[in-house]
């Protein structure tokens, strides 16, 4: 029996006799045409594939599609609190009854200031997050194969829909459920950029100067609103991308070696206030202000100010099999907060930057 997966080929009287007269003619010997049969043989007969699948050099790596969500920098995100309908706050005034000077009364004083306090509870919507995932039982199988897994493919995909979800949540919210985010908030007061000395109020026809100054107005808008608190002068600036490389590429001077974003970090009045500032790139600003222009938006980002609730993180809820269909589902949910400005003083939007 073969033990190569060759059929051996026996030659006939004749066929030794013929090999023999060619070596003597000429020192070579005819080769039977059939003394190799099978897969050998086959894959050479078919443009030798199956070598050429053993050759191949196999990068292990998957690549996913390109894409960034940046929500997890620019709000702080609350968690926890279960299957609700709605979140609450509350907040409060102080008001006083009576006369009042200042709260001065003199000694034959017969009527004192009383203090009063009156509260508000604000509503927030709560919206339920879901995706399913169905895992074919063959499909798997086969990638089980080759070191892969279809469950682990799919279940990047749906936290990349969440985590996208979620982005649209915090800078735009959802028009179709009536709610807003960070950038297109009604209550926030904006402004348009000032004209530079070109006329033009775009960043990249202004000078370092002009730059820092649309920064500094808005930031000290936002504290003075605050009525000066610190606690509500802006610690976080968002603008566009193309904006963000001007001023990180662009110097302050020809003979200088300072970028105008390490110019505005060193120059603006939170810095010198002792709160460090922060000025990051954010595509949601491009055509977010008025009539379709850029915006920058300046605010404090911290959760007593502004935050969003996630009050279920993204959880595997159930599984079901489907033997008919020779898979098994898998369903996960969540449920998310809408954007929530607890105070709107420390929040300035400028458009036309």
């Amino acid at each position: 029996m073969p033990t190569t997966g060759i059929d051996f080929y026996t030659p006939s009287g004749d066929m030794v006799r013929e090999g023999a007269r060619a070596m003597m003619r000429g020192g070579r010997q005819m080769v039977n045409p059939y003394a190799f049969r099978g897969p050998a043989y086959d894959a050479v007969s078919n443009g030798m594939a199956f070598i050429t699948g053993e050759l191949e050099k196999v990068d292990p790596k998957v690549r996913e599609p390109l894409s960034a969500v940046t929500w997890q920098r620019d709000i702080v995100a609350r968690t926890g609190g279960g299957w609700v309908e709605y979140t609450s706050t509350f907040d409060l005034d102080y008001g006083t009854t009576g006369p009042n000077d200042m709260s001065i009364v003199g000694t034959s004083a017969t009527t004192v200031p009383v203090m009063q306090v009156s509260t508000n509870k604000n509503l927030y919507k709560v919206f339920t997050w879901m995706h399913a995932m169905k895992i074919e039982f063959v499909n798997q199988a086969k990638l089980k194969q080759i070191g892969r897994s279809l469950e682990d493919l799919l279940n990047k995909g749906i936290r990349l829909n969440y985590n996208k979800t979620l982005d649209q949540n915090v800078y735009k919210g959802f028009v179709k459920l009536g709610t807003t985010g960070l950038l297109n908030d009604p209550k926030i007061t904006a402004e348009a950029a000032a004209k530079g000395a070109k006329g033009n109020s775009a960043w990249k026809d202004k000078t370092p100067d002009e730059i820092l100054d649309d920064i500094n107005q808005a930031v000290t808008a936002a504290w003075v609103a605050s009525e000066y608190d610190l606690a509500g002068m802006p610690n976080h600036i968002l603008i566009p991308p193309s904006q963000y490389t001007l001023i990180a590429n662009r110097k302050v001077s020809e003979a200088g070696n300072v970028s105008v974003l390490d110019y505005l970090m060193q120059n603006n009045i939170a810095e010198k206030q002792g709160q460090h500032i922060v000025i990051e790139p954010c595509r949601w600003c491009i055509g977010a202000g008025t009539g379709g222009t850029d915006r920058m938006m300046v605010y404090v980002n911290d959760e007593d100010k502004v935050n969003f609730d996630i009050t279920v993180p993204a959880t595997r809820a159930m599984t079901s099999v489907d033997a008919l269909l020779a898979s098994y589902i898998t369903l996960y949910a969540a449920q998310i907060g809408q954007v929530k400005f607890m105070y709107y003083q420390p929040a300035r939007y400028v458009d036309g930057i």
